[in-house]
């Protein structure tokens, strides 16, 4: 890690507002779009255009580094959270994706390491990384929240933990089973509440119901979206992009080497916005 710029005092300061203005947005009656920054540059922009929360992408992330993702190092996540953290005056949560490791021990240690990089709030997730058992058996998902959790309240600033059941991200439509957890979650402690990957918008009820926290949704998935005003009426707090800036963004290259290689014209750039148009959300 590089020197702060700031005194650590300065720097505890800093977090410990920026978590209590990240825990006032899960307060407030309003549902917000928390979007998904995949690096420094993109994250100032989202900043800059009026957000008032980032969250890393862990996905977006690995791409911008020519990984797949899950193949970042735990120095790599660590870093990235340091620097857009440093980059930003907003709140920034990080996807910690299963924590560094599959025991309780290292879920709540991954906490306290990514904890110092100036981050206000993290998503622990039971997906292992395994092909065969992708899914962490209930038990053990659970007391790795707790972990996470008792590791969250330790700090010296709030810190607002995520807890996320992965069910149906790895083939396991199991709607029954992620509310088990998810409300197993709620009672192990954490803040937010988050299943990616639900079927429609009833189901998103459902899960909402069940809980009394705080749910989160990622739209821009695979599979059908919804809007802003929908989610909240079914009882969503906040919304997530996942990867799917980060896509966009690839996606417009694409688009752009496609026009290159077909037809040999360069129209594309015509619709890339300026220098200017760029630079004045860097400021």
């Amino acid at each position: 890690m590089h020197d702060h710029h700031h005194g650590p005092d300065g720097q505890n300061e800093i977090q410990a507002a920026k978590a209590k203005a990240f825990r006032k947005l899960h307060e407030s009656d309003e549902t917000f779009v928390i979007p998904n920054p995949w690096d420094i540059g993109s994250a100032k922009m989202l900043q800059n255009m009026g957000f008032k929360a980032l969250a890393t992408t862990s996905a977006g992330h690995a791409f911008s580094m020519g990984v797949c993702d899950g193949f970042t190092t735990n120095q790599d996540i660590l870093e990235h959270c340091y620097v857009i953290a440093e980059a930003t005056d907003i709140p920034l949560s990080a996807d910690l994706e299963m924590g560094f490791g599959d025991s309780p021990k290292e879920a709540g240690e991954t906490i306290r390491l990514a904890a110092p990089t100036g981050i206000v709030g993290a998503s622990i997730e039971d997906f292992s990384g395994r092909l065969t058992n992708p899914i962490y058996d209930f038990e053990l998902a659970v007391e790795r929240v707790a972990a996470a959790v008792e590791a969250a309240r330790g700090l010296e600033h709030d810190f607002i933990l995520t807890a996320r059941a992965e069910n149906y991200l790895h083939d396991r439509p199991f709607l029954d089973d992620t509310i088990k957890r998810l409300a197993a979650f709620e009672e192990a402690g954490a803040d937010v509440l988050f299943a990616p990957g639900l079927p429609d918008l009833e189901a998103i009820k459902e899960v909402c119901s069940a809980v009394s926290k705080p749910v989160n949704v990622v739209m821009g998935i695979s599979g059908k979206t919804f809007s802003v005003d929908e989610l909240a009426s079914v009882g969503v707090k906040r919304i997530s992009v996942g990867s799917a800036f980060a896509r966009a963004a690839y996606g417009a290259m694409f688009e752009a080497v496609k026009e290159i290689q077909t037809n040999g014209t360069f129209d594309f750039a015509n619709k890339a916005p300026g220098f200017g148009d760029v630079e004045a959300l860097l400021k």
